[in-house]
């Protein structure tokens, strides 16, 4: 796909990954509608990135704030082309010590809100397949904790898993609507994920930058060429 005035709505826009993903698109030409819960912080990315960059106040969890996010895109552009299903948190500790709170928290957002946010695309992107043969691509950030579970992890490891079973799903149901569906599963990275995860992660971990340009060279493969799932991790995680 050549981004160059496409429209994407990123999820999680307002920091970490969210926001190289946003810089990326801007950066190869594209309309970014950065969706994220914190108006100050998405306030200080459209003031960074400039009129390219749409703010939207929006939690994922809610259905109708989905709702009235993506029909704002859609009323304004007329389209949507690439979703980028970034909104993800984690808050690690053993089962026994995880409250019902945590738990939902996790589900909500990092399964409930992509499910919200892709099905709230899905009729505009099916009518662009029927108008010009090519409908969308929708980019889910999954990680490598949906490839391996791990002790302390078995909430965050159940999102990802799952997520990961939802992207293969998915795909096989759109692929013949012109939509391509691919996961994203990446290792430690230099965010400040681990703050609310309460892990500090690799000593060595990649820079978000470099996942952004992965997933920018996923979204330029030609049209009928889909990258389902990619998996990056640091080569180096302990730095030695």
């Amino acid at each position: 796909m050549n981004l160059n005035d496409k429209v994407a709505i990123v999820t999680g826009a307002s920091s970490g990954l969210g926001d190289h993903f946003s810089r990326a698109l801007i950066e190869r030409g594209a309309i970014v509608y950065g969706l994220a819960r914190s108006e100050d912080k998405l306030k200080r990315l459209h003031d960074a990135l400039g009129d390219r960059f749409h703010p939207i106040v929006c939690d994922v969890r809610e259905e109708d704030q989905v709702q009235t996010a993506v029909g704002h895109v859609i009323e304004e552009e007329g389209r949507v082309d690439v979703l980028v299903n970034n909104a993800g948190l984690g808050q690690f500790g053993p089962v026994a010590s995880q409250t019902l709170s945590q738990w939902d928290l996790q589900m909500e957002t990092n399964l409930r809100g992509v499910f919200l946010c892709t099905r709230a695309v899905l009729p505009a992107m099916k009518k662009q397949n029927e108008a010009s043969g090519f409908g969308g691509h929708i980019v889910n950030i999954a990680s490598v904790a949906g490839l391996v579970g791990n002790a302390n992890l078995a909430a965050y490891n159940a999102t990802k898993f799952g997520l990961r079973g939802f992207s293969e799903a998915l795909m096989k149901e759109v692929r013949n609507d012109g939509i391509k569906v691919t996961s994203v599963c990446p290792g430690s990275v230099a965010t400040h994920f681990g703050d609310v995860a309460g892990s500090g992660g690799s000593a060595n971990p990649m820079m978000p930058e470099d996942v952004a340009s992965t997933v920018i060279h996923v979204l330029e493969a030609p049209d009928n060429y889909l990258i389902s799932e990619v998996v990056m991790r640091p080569l180096r995680p302990s730095g030695k």
